[in-house]
């Protein structure tokens, strides 16, 4: 079975060039070569000029993909009795308080893609952080997983919302469809996307932001774009 996915692979990297490719060129190219069986999934992969190890230099974010991940992510909504209804009726597919931090805490439970909270649950989600925190799930502020306005969070969610974060190499790692969307849908996800962290350059980056920008699909190999315009926009 690995000699076959081998060769497939290999096919799949001869029709690719040696060269930097436009993300116009690229999204149909990583299209036409892949050759899983399931519909995978679209990814874009950027390494960026700055230490994470710095604070100051830590680049995160979040945007909301414009034609979605092609996928139904469920929500978990941790709130306050005042905003059970308004969870709900947004969209989420589980809500509660404190018997959720209880169920998570007890029973491990993880079957959820996103967790959105009130500020006044906080405390409490303060005991899930070795259960979340690893999975990357834990509420957070600065990306409106944790906000009093639960409808619109539920809603962007559900819509496709992305959440980056360099990890400690200094890569960022991020889908942005499905192969089967319609080349236009992937395009415009992947330049939405791209351009949102271009514009988290944090101010204490010095030299090349963007270093190199990678797209695939999940089995596929990697296609590599031409930087220059990414960081003709940082000059």
């Amino acid at each position: 079975m690995s000699r076959k996915a081998g060769k497939k692979f290999s096919a799949a990297a001869k029709q690719i060039q040696a060269k930097p490719y436009t993300l116009d060129e690229a999204i149909p190219l990583v299209q036409k070569v892949k050759f899983a069986k399931f519909d995978e999934t679209v990814e874009v992969h950027m390494r960026l000029g700055v230490d994470p190890k710095h604070a100051d230099q830590m680049v995160r974010g979040t945007v909301v993909l414009p034609n979605g991940l092609g996928k139904n992510v469920r929500v978990l909504a941790i709130v306050g009795a005042d905003k059970v209804n308004e969870a709900k009726e947004a969209g989420a597919d589980f809500v509660g308080g404190e018997d959720m931090v209880t169920k998570i805490q007890s029973e491990n439970w993880i079957d959820y893609e996103t967790v959105i909270a009130t500020p006044d649950m906080m405390r409490s989600m303060a005991r899930l952080g070795k259960v979340l925190g690893p999975r990357g799930l834990m509420p957070n502020p600065k990306t409106g997983t944790v906000t009093t306005d639960i409808a619109k969070a539920v809603k962007e969610a559900k819509a496709g919302k992305v959440e980056f974060r360099v990890d400690k190499t200094g890569v960022i790692h991020a889908p942005v469809g499905k192969a089967s969307f319609a080349t236009p849908q992937l395009l415009e996800n992947a330049h939405t996307l791209i351009n949102a962290v271009v514009r988290a350059k944090p101010a204490a980056t010095k030299g090349k932001y963007v270093k190199s920008v990678t797209v695939c699909s999940t089995m596929g190999p990697g296609i590599s774009l031409d930087t220059t315009a990414y960081n003709a926009k940082q000059a």
